[in-house]
């Protein structure tokens, strides 16, 4: 069996060494079509847009997607040409939400927020909202969550309208997928009509995909004081990100919100479960992260830990001093645990 890797996928050398040992690793936007032609399987990320342009006339079976998004799968000629995909739902749900987390903490530090007083909106409640909720509710917010979908499905919660968003919150962080068309597109879902709707200058926070905030407005709200700050973690054209809108925002980082070595692990026992099953082979290991080092002392006090496992601040310093390294920056990421071993206090 031949599988082509994207080379920044991490810690899964090992397993698929146990599968195969003609595994080729290639940088995920030069994967091309004579090196899917005769490859059985490939693993992806983002930055490999899998379609009929890049699969046609190969042997291609069998395709995952080690992310939770999957706007760079067209499931439609997958699904004509016969080769079943996968992606991993969830599996960096925690670390988006421990990215969340600190934001909060840094917004209450730095910028003065009260917790107990403030309002977040939470658009898209499903696996990464739902566990961001928890987070907010967690620090005494108020929580507010729009999801028309799962509203619509009957689903467990109590959601309000975007309308409810726009007027009541403090803070609005996006969570949902990549949708152009259907009845509830979210391609520029924030775009120059929504912030000129918003009633309290929020905190506007993106790590869903770039392009359900237009960042062309996001600039625009930002200049004109229609929101007090950004949070960008994913943004429109990446990796040619809009320059401006980096310097204007708090926080800028380049689409890592969910690089835990946690969340990275959790894909790949997912990608390797979803091969093995597909080809009929037993899994051969359970991929664990990397441990903190031996000399990582814990804080006591859990705020001053949550920084300590994780600051945003430090991947926005690297961003916005190097902006050009945007996917370098990305592919060498450094190690980042959800939690602090038993006994590093």
């Amino acid at each position: 069996m031949k599988i082509v890797i994207d080379d920044k996928i991490p810690y899964i050398r090992d397993a698929i060494s146990r599968i195969t040992d003609d595994a080729v690793y290639l940088k995920g936007s030069e994967i091309g079509p004579g090196d899917a032609r005769d490859a059985d399987a490939l693993i992806v990320r983002t930055r490999t847009r899998c379609d009929e342009q890049l699969l046609s006339g190969s042997r291609v079976r069998f395709v995952a997607t080690a992310t939770i998004g999957f706007d760079h799968i067209d499931a439609a000629y997958m699904e004509r040409a016969g080769i079943e995909w996968m992606s991993c739902p969830g599996c960096n749900s925690a670390s988006v939400a421990q990215y969340l987390r600190s934001v909060l903490i840094l917004l209450k530090r730095d910028k003065g927020m009260r917790p107990e007083s403030s309002t977040i909106g939470i658009v898209g409640c499903g696996h990464v909202g739902s566990k961001v909720a928890q987070v907010a509710a967690g620090m005494g917010m108020r929580v507010l969550v729009c999801d028309p979908p799962r509203q619509e499905r009957g689903d467990a919660g109590t959601f309000v309208a975007m309308s409810d968003i726009e007027e009541q919150c403090d803070v609005i962080t996006f969570h949902v997928p990549l949708v152009k068309d259907g009845p509830h597109p979210t391609l520029h879902m924030a775009d120059a009509d929504f912030f000129g709707r918003l009633q309290c200058r929020p905190v506007i926070i993106n790590t869903s995909r770039g392009a359900v905030v237009d960042n062309d407005a996001l600039l625009d709200a930002l200049i004109y004081n229609k929101v007090k700050d950004a949070v960008i973690d994913t943004w429109e054209h990446e990796p040619q990100i809009n320059l401006r809108l980096m310097d204007r925002a708090w926080i800028a980082t380049p689409h890592i919100a969910g690089y835990s070595a946690d969340g990275k692990a959790n894909a790949d026992n997912m990608v390797i479960s979803g091969l093995c099953r597909h080809f009929g082979i037993s899994v051969p290991c359970i991929i664990s992260p990397p441990e903190l080092p031996q000399d990582f002392v814990a804080a006591d006090d859990p705020d001053d830990l949550s920084l300590q496992l994780y600051n945003p601040l430090d991947d926005s310093s690297r961003l916005k001093a190097s902006p050009e390294s945007f996917e370098e920056l990305r592919g060498n990421y450094p190690l980042r645990r959800e939690s602090a071993p038993a006994g590093r206090a």
